[in-house]
């Protein structure tokens, strides 16, 4: 990397390019001294790589905008350059919806404004069209308020950037940043307050509306600024190495913008229906997304000493550092650690990334990637991360029975992994305690399904002796066994059965083909024995023959797909399949769930199937106690959705490729014909068309080109068929799974909820969720541990106080809410009919209730 780039891209840092110093003013000039040289042969190559470095560190701009500022003084056609390269950015990124960009561009802008780039009046104009189009969308008549999350979206980009130039523009331009400011509270007035239900980490599904009075997050951050306003616009956490360089910087020439524009509302304004409403609001959201629900795990004292405007600035740093440098997670941790403010953050950014790692319906990101990110800011500051970490770990285990299903899930994979890079050290023995309470306790059920993870990751022994400090713990280890093979030299083991499991291996070993075992299977074991023998020999056999390794396994299912498919044609059948595959794998559940995985991807095992095999008899008891069922559940619908997603993405690129196609076989032809059209000298004698051979080749250009065209549109009619077959098999599904869920659920329903609701018996208030109780975790100063909570909602460690089939609807009923809100893009398009045939006036509430929170449709819809 050239040595100008370097000194730009490490600005702000204390690194050998500046020789360890630290100074912000001492890199400031160095670094402007370099640049200002290499403009002078290479501007085309500084400006852009400039930019980029403002947009993807954006915790660095104030000091990029210092910079600039200085450049400005020099050079002020280099300068004119970037601002407009910036505000066509914005203008793109306005018009495609990458909120990110939109979002750091503001800012920028506003930054340049505070080193006398750019007109202060100039900026507030772009606060002024976003600050239009967000009140014109919410309004009831000439609006589309389904798309407020479009709205609030812009309203949030404008008071973010006032903690980075709200003192300039008070300062400059006070009239008009009133005006602004008055625009926005009226903005708030007239907007619907956003809830968190369905999304929230700690929501039960009995949840009243006890929040009704909290903020939303826009209101939050609206009283931030406010307070921000009333201190005189001063906080701590936003650098402004402008003011070092202040009387420098009066003396720039500032550049004008050209106003930018929203894009037109997504629809023609008017009333719609509940459900078209419900669509929009679902894709708006999808597309501009709340960054962060904060998780207030920790106690107050921990940040008090912050003003409420820093913590947000804060979580903006380590936010934007976690987007942009995703690939790069020991750069990212580099860089989460130093960020420019003067107090210490350790606790904050702590609760910043688990509330990434637990956002709902989906992190930015893959989990494995949070993951990564915190072993790295363990190594990178061992005598303070890891003890903030164990410290978050023992916040939420004390409330894991409030914590959403989805996340609790989440939290048991991202723990487990974390374990492993840590030799599996944990202090086991401070939650030994969890084999005084029931087996379906939600703090029991966690530490199994930890210990089950790490199993997963290692070896039974080692985490048999990861536990030593609690050997009592073991009790909650998996089974140590392998397969539990049916037929095997034991004794009990039917010796006609075992004879022919016997012969079946040999003909395996024999390599003979699937065609030949069909042909002894249909005419020596199934005319004598039936289906259900035949079909334990087939599947146990050739499972145990697949056992030694997961490529045991698929070369085992390649060879002999056939055999099964031909015996397993029907949902019963398939069930009955399943049964065998767990019946084998019962000791390992890892092996269980990749079989059957691999069984629906050879199309052996239908998910319609997959759903009447989890919510048999012989899971329905496992639901609350086990993740084992529903994790085979999820690998179903996953890939059911996932081919979905995938046909359409193929669809869309087919799409654009046939509009390529089409513009190319056009220009062939227009081409063509006018080579024919066109008069040419041939032996003296004029001759309408040009030479022969031109006229050949022009024609083969054409000939191909249309071939092209015609081969991409049998492809894409190909997908959309297979889309449309794909869509009915999702919609079967999803109808399948609610009607399941709804079944199950009725009669425990029935049993255990009182006046709608699941509480213990003789102590309803107990089980009352409070949402703001949930959030705020006091932790005692003297040993780490929340003083509120109250493990298993009661208020003695030992006094659970839920009988089991109350837990079992509480845990039903939030997989059901995760499920749908997973999905919930997708069970929009289906919705008339699920409201037809599973939300019907014999549902029970609680249902209903799960089912709409996860969608975020209102319950009086």
């Amino acid at each position: 990397m050239s040595s100008w780039k370097s000194l730009l891209l490490r600005l702000g840092e204390k690194c050998p390019e500046y020789a360890g110093n630290a100074d912000f003013k001492d890199q400031i000039e160095a670094c402007f001294g370099v640049i200002r040289r290499e403009i002078e042969h290479s501007a085309d190559d500084v400006f852009p790589f400039l930019l980029q470095c403002a947009e993807q560190l954006p915790h660095k701009i104030p000091l990029y905008g210092t910079l600039i500022g200085l450049l400005n003084l020099e050079n002020e056609e280099f300068v004119r350059k970037l601002v407009e390269n910036a505000q066509i950015n914005l203008q793109d990124a306005l018009e495609t919806g990458q909120c990110n960009s939109i979002r750091i561009l503001t800012r920028f802008l506003t930054v340049l404004m505070c080193s006398k780039v750019i007109q202060p009046s100039a900026l507030v104009v772009i606060f002024e069209s976003l600050l239009s189009s967000a009140a014109t969308t919410v309004d009831e008549e000439k609006g589309i308020p389904s798309w407020q999350a479009r709205a609030d979206f812009y309203i949030t980009c404008i008071l973010s950037c006032l903690p980075w130039g709200g003192a300039e523009l008070v300062e400059q331009v006070p009239e008009e940043i009133e005006r602004v400011m008055v625009g926005v509270e009226a903005y708030l007035s007239i907007r619907r307050r956003v809830s968190d239900a369905g999304v929230s980490v700690f929501e039960d599904i009995e949840e009243t509306n006890n929040a009704v009075n909290e903020k939303d997050f826009l209101e939050d951050l609206w009283s931030r600024v406010q307070d921000l306003s009333n201190r005189g616009w001063k906080l701590d956490s936003v650098p402004r190495p402008h003011l070092s360089f202040e009387a420098q910087l009066v003396a720039g020439k500032s550049h004008d913008l050209s106003p930018v524009s929203c894009p037109e509302q997504p629809g023609p304004p008017g009333a719609l229906s509940g459900i078209a409403f419900g669509r929009q609001k679902q894709e708006a959201e999808l597309k501009y997304p709340q960054r962060i629900r904060r998780l207030n795990i920790f106690p107050s004292n921990k940040t008090e000493d912050l003003q409420p405007i820093d913590r947000f600035v804060v979580e903006e740093y380590l936010l934007d550092v976690l987007f942009f440098l995703n690939g790069c997670r020991k750069e990212c941790a580099a860089y989460m650690v130093g960020l420019p403010v003067p107090f210490r953050y350790e606790y904050l950014m702590a609760e910043t990334i688990f509330s990434q790692l637990l956002l709902l319906p989906q992190p930015p990101f893959r989990p494995i990637y949070y993951t990564l990110v915190i072993i790295d800011l363990c190594k990178a500051l061992p005598g303070a991360f890891p003890a903030v970490i164990a410290g978050a770990v023992r916040a939420l285990f004390d409330k894991i029975t409030d914590l959403d299903m989805e996340c609790r899930t989440r939290l048991i994979l991202w723990f487990s992994h974390h374990l492993s890079n840590f030799q599996f050290i944990w202090p086991w023995e401070e939650w030994a305690y969890v084999l005084d309470l029931p087996k379906w306790a939600p703090q029991r059920v966690f530490v199994q399904e930890v210990l089950e993870r790490e199993v997963r990751l290692s070896y039974w022994d080692k985490i048999k002796q990861s536990v030593e400090n609690a050997p009592a713990l073991e009790e909650l280890l998996p089974p140590r066994g392998g397969p539990q093979f049916k037929y095997s030299a034991e004794e009990g083991t039917d010796p006609t059965e075992r004879a022919l499991s016997l012969e079946l291996k040999d003909m395996v070993k024999g390599r003979k083909t699937a065609r030949e075992i069909i042909s002894w299977v249909e005419e020596n074991v199934f005319p004598t024995h039936g289906f259900d023998i035949t079909l334990g020999v087939v599947v146990q056999t050739l499972l145990d023959i697949g056992s030694k390794s997961f490529t045991h396994l698929i070369t085992v299912l390649e060879r002999y797909a056939q055999v099964i498919a031909k015996m397993c044609t029907d949902d019963d059948q398939q069930v009955k399949l399943i049964t065998e595959v767990s019946s084998y794998w019962q000791n390992n559940v890892q092996m269980t769930a990749i079989a059957i995985d691999r069984m629906m991807s050879y199309r052996l095992i239908s998910n319609l199937a997959i759903v009447r095999w989890v919510f048999s008899p012989l899971n329905l008891d496992r639901f609350h106690v086990s993740d084992s069922p529903w994790e085979i559940l999820r690998n179903a619908v996953s890939k059911t959705y996932n081919r979905i997603s995938d046909l359409r993405k193929e669809i869309s690129s087919l799409e654009r490729s046939v509009v390529l196609a089409e513009g190319a076989a056009s220009r062939a032809r227009q081409e063509l014909e006018f080579a024919e059209s066109k008069l040419s000298i041939v032996d003296g004698e004029p001759v309408l068309g040009e030479n022969p051979v031109r006229i050949k080749r022009l024609t083969s250009y054409a000939e191909k080109a249309k071939e092209e065209e015609v081969s991409i549109r049998e492809s894409l009619e190909a997908k959309e068929a297979l889309l449309a077959r794909a869509v009915d098999e999702i919609e079967a599904l999803f109808l399948s799974l609610y009607k399941s869920f709804v079944t199950a659920l009725a009669e425990p329903l029935h049993d255990a909820s009182r006046d709608g609701t699941l509480r213990p018996s003789g102590d309803a208030d107990d089980m009352t969720i409070d949402v703001e109780d949930s959030s705020v975790m006091e932790l005692d100063k003297d040993d780490e541990r929340p003083k509120k909570s109250r493990p298993n909602g009661s208020r003695e460690r030992n006094g659970y106080n839920l009988d089991e089939k109350q837990q079992w609807c509480l845990t039903t009923l939030g997989y059901l809410k995760a499920f749908t809100r997973q999905y919930a893009s997708e069970i929009w398009q289906h919705i008339e009919k699920l409201d037809a045939e599973v939300l019907t006036e014999d549902t029970h509430p609680l249902v209903r209730k799960a089912i709409y929170r996860g969608l975020r449709r209102p319950l009086g819809e």
